[in-house]
């Protein structure tokens, strides 16, 4: 390589970076950076290397597309050959915070602001510590193309996951969301073998040790949720569930902060500073103030920072067994209820389902929200079959009696459009009553069509709004949609029976 920087501190990459013209400062410190075309993950551009080791391990389908080792070593090729022509960083990391199932990572960036993100994203060496070889290397090369016609990609991005050379490509696509998702796509592919259940879920821990996950896919409300002044930070977005507890896979936070608020969101608001990543944020060109209304260049608009950011965040980021589980859903439909709890096998077929809208900019080419089935709210970054994941969540929570719950964090009064978002006030209310256990005296109604249970109160949050038709003016229409979304539902879950 032509030059090779390694481990380079913060702020020297913000320096490079600048210097580079790869971003600009904003009024709060953050290096504020846009990503072009690609504003969120590629999925239709993710492969797997099909051979002996994931040849009957691996789901394949329209989210694992394999990819022959042989057009992946020619590949591999080009891409090692455009970085030794350029400058480039190399940061030495790890992820899984338990020292017991450490996972030590290279990734090598073409650009500064890339570097900066895989420091900020994952568990960084201590100063001094031996720094061991990795079990996984990353070439990140976003202004290298792919030719589909003689790459055998099907556009000029790609990201590639081989497992038995344990080498990740990432090609064509400015968008850092690749670099840490790709990382998380690995461990599911590896840490269910160690009988450790990888889950895509925030998690936190109250002053009793009581800890919460919460899963959901991005949007849904992980990250807000989770970052609760009343309770310490384990992690926003990726967990590991073990024999002793859970931790953290990662050391930072990737936060969504379109129409970001300070009033609402405060511990996010400050942790955007100096050394966050501010990702197709629109700042002001002449105060340089950041604009997280500004939707323009994205919906998707991300920062990336250290989860010790977080003025509670739990270093290091491991807990003990669950004592309550959320499976956050932003209903576009306007059906859910804002709570409801789950039996085991209902909390199963939720689980499974992985009911969601998928909102605007997460993903190219969606712009307006669609109601979307993402099994075991992950199912992008799942290589295993989701029954896989599934069997151990199943397991880890019938031993451990975790009562579970769905939230609707999306719209009532009607679907998108038409009803509101559920405020978060509201939601926020109801996170803590299931936290305290105020529900154990509660009635609950059972809905069988959905497989939940409506409770009749709840602490802070009008009795009416419980019962989602309650909330439309027109109680046809909000049959037609339910019926709508059941058969959504039923049609989906086909493929498990």
């Amino acid at each position: 390589m032509d030059k090779m920087f390694s481990n380079l501190p913060v702020e020297k990459l913000i320096e490079i970076s600048l210097k580079k013209g790869e971003g600009e400062l904003a009024s709060n410190g953050a290096l504020a950076v846009k990503t072009g075309k690609y504003t969120g993950r590629s999925p239709k551009d993710r492969f797997i290397v099909r051979d002996a080791l994931t040849e009957k391990t691996v789901d394949w389908g329209k989210v694992n597309q394999p990819i022959s080792p042989e057009i992946f070593d020619k590949l591999h090729k080009k891409v090692e050959a455009y970085l030794k022509e350029r400058e480039v960083f190399v940061r030495d990391a790890t992820a899984c915070a338990d020292a017991d199932s450490r996972f030590p990572i290279r990734v090598v960036t073409e650009y500064a602001w890339h570097n900066l993100f895989a420091s900020q994203l994952f568990l960084r060496y201590t100063k001094g510590e031996k720094i061991p070889a990795p079990a996984f290397t990353l070439l990140n090369a976003p202004n290298f193309l792919a030719d589909p016609k003689t790459d055998g990609t099907n556009s000029e991005c790609f990201i590639i996951l081989n497992m038995s050379k344990k080498i990740i490509l990432i090609g064509g696509t400015q968008y850092a969301g690749e670099i840490k998702k790709s990382i998380f796509s690995t461990l599911n592919f590896l840490l269910p073998a160690e009988g450790l259940l990888p889950m895509h879920c925030s998690a936190n821990v109250g002053v009793k040790k009581d800890v919460a996950l919460f899963f959901g896919l991005s949007g849904t409300g992980k990250t807000t949720l989770s970052a609760d002044p009343s309770r310490g930070l384990i992690g926003d977005d990726e967990h590991v569930w073990s024999d002793r507890g859970i931790f953290n896979i990662e050391g930072g936070c990737y936060a969504k902060c379109i129409k970001l608020s300070e009033k609402l969101e405060p511990q996010i608001w400050k942790a955007i500073r100096r050394g966050t990543v501010l990702e197709n944020v629109v700042v002001d060109p002449k105060t340089k103030i950041p604009n997280y209304d500004d939707g323009s260049l994205t919906e998707n608009t991300r920062a990336a920072y250290p989860v010790e950011y977080i003025d509670n965040a739990t270093i290091p980021g491991m807990g003990g067994h669950p004592n309550v589980i959320f499976f956050l859903a932003a209903d576009a439909f306007g059906v859910l209820p804002p709570v409801s709890k789950l039996t085991p096998e209902e909390a199963m077929f939720h689980f499974l389902s992985g009911y969601t809208a998928k909102l605007a900019g997460t993903e190219r080419g969606v712009k307006d929200p669609q109601a979307t089935f993402s099994s075991c709210f992950g199912a992008p970054f799942l290589p295993r079959p989701a029954r896989v994941y599934a069997k151990m969540f199943q397991e880890k929570t019938a031993k451990h009696n975790v009562p579970v719950y769905l939230i609707n964090t999306g719209w009532i009064g009607g679907g998108y459009g038409a009803g509101q978002r559920i405020s978060l006030p509201y939601t926020r209310a109801i996170i803590d009553a299931c936290i305290r256990g105020d529900f154990k005296n509660v009635k609950f109604k059972p809905i069988s069509k959905f497989r939940l249970s409506i409770p009749e109160s709840c602490p802070g949050v009008p009795s009416e709004i419980l019962q989602p038709s309650n909330t439309w003016s027109d109680k046809k229409a909000y049959a037609a949609q339910a019926e709508k979304l059941f058969q959504l539902f039923e049609q989906n879950f086909r493929k498990f029976s």
